[in-house]
């Protein structure tokens, strides 16, 4: 019975080649450089609502909060952006109060979204309260 013999059909050129088509590949699908990514505050602009208003929010609880030293409810989807932009959890904020963007749903009332200002933000004009 006659075997084919993979490695011996491949001669030292085609091995060189399928080597350097090998290492093209991995230099395509390597991760960027973390140097290269841009830190927050330089070139990252967040833009929002034309209906968001500018105010002061304490959270009280997970469903309660205050808003301008009033009371009000969050909504059940309610979502409360970091400065970095990215979600924070409710119940890990309870008790803290911050400047923030704020959007009311019109239908209900509740508070649906927040963002946390950084400083450059909070300098920026914006109506506030509702």
């Amino acid at each position: 019975m006659q075997r084919c013999d993979f490695s011996r059909r491949l001669s030292g050129t085609r091995l060189g080649v399928w080597g350097l088509a090998l290492a093209l590949a991995a230099a395509v699908a390597a991760p960027p450089v973390l140097a290269q990514q841009v830190p927050f505050g330089l070139g990252n602009v967040r833009n929002f609502p034309e209906a968001a208003l500018r105010g002061k929010l304490s959270i009280m609880s997970t469903v309660d909060a205050e808003l301008n030293s009033r009371a009000i409810r969050m909504a059940p989807g309610m979502r409360l952006f970091s400065p970095q932009n990215s979600l924070v959890m409710l119940h890990t904020v309870i008790g803290q109060s911050f400047k923030v963007n704020y959007v009311i749903e019109p239908s209900t009332g509740m508070l649906l979204t927040a963002w946390i200002l950084t400083e450059a933000e909070a300098a920026q004009p914006r109506p506030a309260t509702r």
